[in-house]
């Protein structure tokens, strides 16, 4: 599933895909935060690697289990 804007991106849609990043990561919905990835993405987080949706989904709970105030600002 493909959700605009799509690249090529001007700067107005830039900021809008940044900003519902943004606003995606804030929600601590693990879930909702990985369905922005394909089902065979890899991330990397320090020394530790994952690679799925569920992965990221696990990383995603633990992560936000230990940083309880943590708010992503991201920028364009």
């Amino acid at each position: 599933m493909t959700r605009p804007p799509v690249p090529p991106c001007d700067e107005e849609s830039a900021r809008k895909k940044v900003k519902a990043a943004e606003d995606a990561w804030n929600t601590r919905d693990a879930k909702k935060v990985a369905q922005a990835c394909t089902e065979d993405s890899e991330w990397r987080n320090r020394d530790e690697f994952f690679e799925g949706r569920e992965e990221i989904v696990a990383f995603l709970k633990r992560k936000w289990e230990c940083e309880l105030d943590y708010r992503l600002m991201k920028e364009l």
